[in-house]
């Protein structure tokens, strides 16, 4: 396949500038203590839950395989902390219903060292060999998405990829892991690339880093100098205009080279694939050394928060326990797992960091007081959502539509699928109407509907 038009640079269309609230930005990555106990939930990711592989009573070290992944879209989870496996069964979930879970109860005198792995050479390993390893270490999209890694750098039988995207924007407002990960884990997600490139055959890789983080993009530009001259081709790390959503991949790739994604298409198709700088990362340091994801980097900011800052959290740690850490005040606060535009309220200070929360974020519940107050108004017509939706829908029809139960109509003639959940259009509306949680809504019935025709 032809490579598409080299970098551009240029924004997309719409999308919006919502107050940047870095509060971190500048704050080195710090390990978060190890918790007593930690709560594996199996289900941590797109696709089947894998299975457990150990019982209760059972000793662990850190690093060891604790869930064996059920099918292709499925990853295996590893032993956070080592101790004993304390509880199999129901546990909170982050999204509300309780998800069978592991609780492994710390040994305290325990180093929490990675004791299991086995190193592997990986001079000269297959793309095969490259994906087994990926899946074996249980990687997951750390951007939020939490799509099986493996599966994503899988290319069809039928598609050839030349370049790999690496979105290193964070557009969110308040996290900063991944920034930080760009400039304290730069040569790591060099290694990453490289690994990814094999593994998809792509022979041109770029780093889009938004314009407001100019220490990353030097940080990788040095640390693809050290690099020096690699088989597998080019890597790039390059400036992008700063604005929401650019993190999001059809953004992304339209900022980077000018082209749009087929609706209803994947990256895929114009010959690319897209990757988390902070999965790559992961993968750069993982797969040398045969081990499994236990922990990941966490920004824990906002308002409410009296030691903000980007933590190395271990999987599995009780938010009260991470909250607790940083120091929360007294009076009331939300908590928010990810960023203000797209996270989702926690069901529970139970629940615990998974391997898709890349931020929490602690909001005082006085500064939510219009949205929790659940006022909203008539829709005026204003048109301010169309002028912001970055996907160019129209959210205010898709709204009355919803309103009236009209889901299949949503689906079929105005694109609802389409709509990946960014939140503009909720941002802008004056009215207060809350019009992502419709949608979504509105999609899980349509998938309900089409799993019931099946």
């Amino acid at each position: 396949m032809k490579l598409v038009s080299w970098f551009r640079g240029e924004a997309f269309q719409r999308g919006v500038h919502p107050p940047e609230c870095k509060l971190t930005a500048k704050m080195p990555i710090r390990r978060l203590p190890f918790p007593p106990r930690v709560i594996v939930p199996l289900s941590q990711h797109i696709g089947k839950p894998p299975r457990p592989i150990v019982k209760v009573g059972e000793e662990v070290v850190r690093g060891q395989p604790i869930a064996k992944a059920e099918d292709w879209l499925s990853v295996p989870h590893h032993a956070p902390v080592t101790g004993v496996v304390e509880f199999i069964g129901l546990k909170p979930g982050q999204r509300g219903p309780w998800v069978e879970s592991i609780v492994i109860r710390a040994h305290p005198g325990a180093t929490q060292e990675d004791l299991w792995g086995q190193p592997r050479d990986l001079a000269q390993a297959s793309a095969q060999d490259i994906l087994q390893a990926v899946w074996d270490a249980g990687l997951v999209g750390l951007g939020g998405a939490a799509f099986p890694t493996h599966a994503k750098l899988s290319v069809p039988k039928q598609a050839k990829v030349h370049t790999l995207v690496v979105n290193g924007c964070e557009c969110e407002p308040y996290l900063t892991c991944d920034h930080r990960v760009m400039v304290e884990q730069a040569d790591d997600l060099i290694a990453g690339i490289r690994y990814a490139m094999r593994a998809t055959g792509a022979v041109r890789a770029i780093v889009g880093i938004e314009d407001n983080k100019r220490d990353a993009r030097d940080a990788l530009r040095a640390a693809i100098a050290r690099a020096g001259e690699i088989p597998e081709g080019e890597i790039h790390a390059e400036l992008v205009p700063t604005k929401y959503p650019q993190g999001s991949e059809k953004m992304l790739i339209m900022a980077l080279f000018g082209v749009e994604i087929p609706a209803g298409g994947l990256p895929v198709s114009l010959g690319m694939v897209v990757n988390n700088v902070g999965t790559l990362a992961a993968l750069g340091r993982l797969l040398p050394q045969g081990r499994g994801l236990t922990e990941r980097v966490v920004t824990v900011t906002g308002p409410g928060v009296a030691r903000p800052g980007n933590y190395l959290v271990p999987l599995g740690t009780p938010l009260r326990w991470v909250l607790d850490f940083a120091g929360t005040p007294q009076e009331d606060f939300e908590v928010v797992l990810g960023g203000p535009m797209m996270g989702q309220a926690a069901a529970s200070l139970e629940v615990p960091i998974t391997k898709g929360i890349s931020g929490v974020l602690v909001l005082p519940s006085a500064e939510l007081a219009r949205r929790e107050s659940g006022k909203t108004y008539p829709c005026i017509k204003c048109g301010e959502c169309v002028e912001s939706c970055p996907m160019g829908l129209n959210p205010s029809m898709l709204g009355m539509l919803a309103a009236k139960r009209e889901y299949d109509l949503m689906g079929s003639h105005y694109h609802l699928g389409e709509c990946f959940e960014c939140g503009c259009c909720s941002y802008v509306c004056p009215s207060n109407i809350p019009l992502v949680q419709q949608f979504r809504v509105a999609k899980q019935i349509l998938r309900e509907k089409a799993l019931a025709a099946r």
